[in-house]
């Protein structure tokens, strides 16, 4: 169990985001509230999707991220002739010892990246489902654990490319949250050419953090206070969208419980030990978005998931407090889905 002295205090917390932050900051130019999307993931114990196009710097993002914090990495190409067995490991008969002993497979570590993960069948893909939902393999019927922190950096490409099979429901929704990192601006493109024409910065890059920190800034995200209020907030958004029209597939339990998770750590993240509607708002796109499937009219009239998630936004009323940190007004706009200032709050 922990205890108070173990628990990572919020000053700590923001201390140790930030370096990590400037780490990763220096290898991926000019998106910074992509890395901090990242950041958010790990510390509520989430599994992050990057999907855009080849060449943005999506394995680049997960490989600084992992060689940030000083624990076990491991990266997995998935392929279309990649076995399940090659994840989650295999029982092997030794001749010697007369028994069968296992082998881990590539899930065994504490970050795992998934590299292209749209490229393997829909049977590999699956191998994945119990690791990042329980935090363990079974095999053989024996339960093996896995180390923790756990985290599941996924890239993909886009599904009309050639060679991809699009995940399966059940696996995009073990995801927290989806981020594209989309093309750099000109000034970054610029920076990026001095800062990777000459050796790639992975090369120098540190672990700035120790996998027992993490654990511990885990823990202080688990003391951040939801009020009702906002809990009720996150019910309804995640409630409307099982309801629209618009949708054949809304977002589920898991899903709701992910947008807590995740509004908790941006709170943390932005030193407050309380979590407010605008936490909320800031991250239900990235978490909600990819679990949504449109029908089949609203393709035809070009509505994609995140515009019907920033419908619903303007839509549900935001909750009133009346607290001394700020107050909301019921039925405001809501804000962008990338994480604007909050009034009075530390950012990183």
């Amino acid at each position: 169990m922990t205890t108070y002295d173990d628990r990572a205090s919020l000053t700590d917390l923001t201390t140790t985001a930030e370096r990590v932050r400037r780490s990763v900051e220096g290898v991926i130019e000019g998106k910074p509230e992509v890395v901090r999307l990242s950041l958010t993931v790990l510390l509520a114990e989430g599994h992050l999707l990057i999907e855009d196009v080849p060449g943005v710097g999506k394995t680049m993002l997960a490989k600084a991220l992992a060689r940030s914090i000083d624990c076990s990495v491991r990266r997995i190409q998935f392929t279309p002739d990649l076995l399940p067995s090659d994840i989650t490991g295999v029982s092997i008969f030794d001749q010697q010892r007369r028994d069968f002993e296992f082998k881990p497979g590539a899930i065994f570590a504490q970050i795992v990246i998934g590299d292209e993960i749209n490229r393997a069948s829909p049977k590999t893909q699956s191998a994945l489902l119990e690791s990042m939902e329980e935090r363990q393999v079974t095999i053989d019927g024996k339960t093996y654990e896995l180390p923790s922190p756990f985290m599941v950096v996924a890239t993909q490409n886009p599904v009309e490319m050639e060679g991809t099979y699009p995940l399966p429901e059940a696996q995009r929704d073990r995801f927290m949250a989806r981020v594209s990192i989309g093309y750099p601006s000109a000034d970054a493109e610029l920076q990026m050419l001095d800062v990777h024409g000459g050796a790639s910065p992975l090369d120098d890059l540190q672990p700035v953090a120790h996998a027992h920190d993490i654990v511990k800034l885990i823990d202080a995200v688990r003391t951040v206070h939801v009020a009702d209020s906002v809990r009720r907030y996150a019910v309804e958004l995640v409630a409307a969208t099982r309801s629209h029209p618009d949708l054949r597939l809304g977002a589920s339990p898991r899903a709701t419980l992910h947008l807590l998770r995740a509004a908790k750590a941006s709170a943390a993240l932005s030193g407050r030990d309380y979590a407010l509607p605008d936490d909320i708002q800031a991250l239900a796109v990235q978490v909600l978005a990819h679990r949504l499937l449109p029908t089949a009219q609203a393709q035809l009239n070009r509505r994609t998931a995140e515009q019907v998630v920033l419908e619903i936004m303007q839509r549900i009323p935001v909750p009133t407090s009346g607290g001394a940190e700020t107050s909301y007004v019921a039925g405001r706009q809501p804000q962008p889905p990338l994480y604007g200032q909050q009034p009075g709050a530390r950012r990183l």
